[in-house]
């Protein structure tokens, strides 16, 4: 989300309010409609996930380190498998019906095993014996994290309430909104074999509308931002269709996505593909709209007699800047969820033109290229709204001296007076340097043309 704009935003006028409610209400009951047509029904479709293991929490109470016997020789370049970990591990059970039962396991060994030492809380999966059914083999899923992420969620909730006060409260209630929608209607809407893109569009439009307005209030400000927002989503959308299909994007670019596949046949990946551009765009997306709308109406406080071009003009100069940092942060955050497969990729003998066309790296580069696109018009499209709209119903403001007026020049030879004259720093002495009025000093703006890139 955006930065807290603490300072309370002027009232907008009867007109621009009824405006925006006639053109924000509509947009949201047609999302509500949409929603309620979408809501997936019947409960989950099942899927074969294959036998439901049994788990059950476990302390370690010894570890038995032992030498691994001989390995039979391997043909050389065969890539290694595990640590050669041996010995066992006796666990205690901690609940479920067998409470209080001490069972002995095999050290975990293998590709991702867990690590255990006297005292670690871990996960047992009971296996029956196929060849005996009447007995059963014990072995280490992985470790217990319940504990430290409940701490990890308990100090990441203190630490936005402790900062953002009620704004970080309604910021969190937000966040609450918004796993709850993906939970209850996105994911389940999916599964149910609904058009993913339809019910990602819904859901991001959802979210956005109940979290907006439940962090930063229902103000003319929030309202504008939830316009750039939903327009933003809506070209996202188009524009992520129309590169998929240019570059032939089937959805099938990772292994989970196969795996989905292999559960649940009727899911459209190419659609699910779609759908999560849209949902990855929408936590930028409302971040550069919400700081649009709040830079076009700090503007126009400062100084009311600034046009509404000139308001567009200054507040697209700050989000040229936010973009310039926000468009790195989209790469990295593509690149860092996909590190283990842009290793494997370096490691590919190909040409560096077929790795960079092949499935799984284009899929990677049409979420970064469209994404950047939906959030680079959302600047436009939001400074725009923000502009009409605060400029709105300020016609009879008194114009702003330093807005097109010239600057006033000083005396040439009070000037030099001033220059050659010492500094007092007495309070008896008037300061007799200074050459415009203070009331003048503080009401002058810069030029509309002026950058305000200032260079360091």
């Amino acid at each position: 989300m955006a930065a807290d704009h603490t300072h309370s935003a002027p009232s907008a006028p009867p007109r621009v309010r009824r405006i925006l409610v006639m053109t924000v209400v509509p947009l949201f009951v047609a999302t509500v409609v949409a929603a309620a047509l979408l809501w997936p029904r019947g409960g989950s479709p099942q899927t074969d996930g294959g036998a439901d293991v049994p788990r059950h929490p476990g302390t370690v109470t010894r570890v038995v380190s032992e030498p691994c016997p001989p390995t039979p020789s391997v043909p050389e370049g065969t890539p290694r498998v595990g640590d050669g970990r041996c010995g066992t591990v006796d666990v205690r059970v901690d609940d479920g019906p067998t409470a209080g039962k001490q069972v002995r396991t095999p050290v975990p060994d293998g590709p991702g095993a867990p690590r255990v030492e006297v005292g670690d809380e871990v996960i047992l999966v009971e296996l029956a014996d196929p060849t005996d059914p009447t007995t059963s083999n014990w072995n280490i899923a992985e470790h217990q994290r319940g504990t430290p992420m409940v701490w990890l969620a308990v100090v990441f909730a203190a630490a936005i309430v402790a900062f953002g006060r009620w704004r970080g409260l309604a910021a969190l209630a937000g966040l609450a909104a918004s796993f709850a929608i993906l939970l209850t209607f996105v994911l389940p809407g999916i599964g149910a074999g609904r058009s993913p893109l339809l019910v990602a569009v819904v859901g991001a439009a959802l979210i956005m509308f109940v979290v907006l307005y439940l962090t930063h209030g229902v103000t003319a400000q929030t309202s504008v931002a939830v316009l750039g927002t939903l327009g933003s989503l809506v070209l996202t959308g188009v524009l992520a269709t129309i590169a998929t299909a240019a570059t032939h994007l089937t959805g099938f670019g990772s292994e989970d996505a196969t795996a989905l596949s292999m559960f649940q046949g009727d899911v459209d990946l190419h659609g699910l593909l779609l759908a999560g551009i849209i949902i990855g765009s929408l936590g930028v997306l409302d971040d550069v709209t919400v700081t649009q709308a709040a830079t076009v109406t700090e503007l126009a406080n400062a100084n009311p007699g600034l046009t509404r071009l000139q308001l567009y003009r200054a507040a697209t100069r700050v989000g040229r800047a936010h973009i310039a940092s926000t468009v790195n942060t989209i790469v990295l955050a593509y690149a860092g969820a996909s590190l283990p497969l842009l290793l494997l990729l370096t490691a590919d003998a190909r040409p560096i033109g077929q790795i960079l066309t092949s499935e799984f790296l284009a899929q990677e580069i049409v979420r970064s290229a469209v994404a950047t696109l939906g959030l680079i018009a959302a600047v436009p499209l939001t400074t725009g709204l923000a502009a009409v709209v605060t400029a709105a119903g300020r016609t009879d403001a008194p114009p702003s001296t330093g807005a097109s007026s010239p600057r006033p020049q000083p005396d040439r030879a009070e000037a030099l007076a001033a220059l050659s004259s010492p500094r007092t720093t007495g309070s008896d002495e008037p300061d007799r340097t200074r050459t415009t009025p203070p009331s003048e000093a503080t009401d002058r703006w810069p030029e509309s043309n002026r950058s305000t890139d200032t260079a360091w």
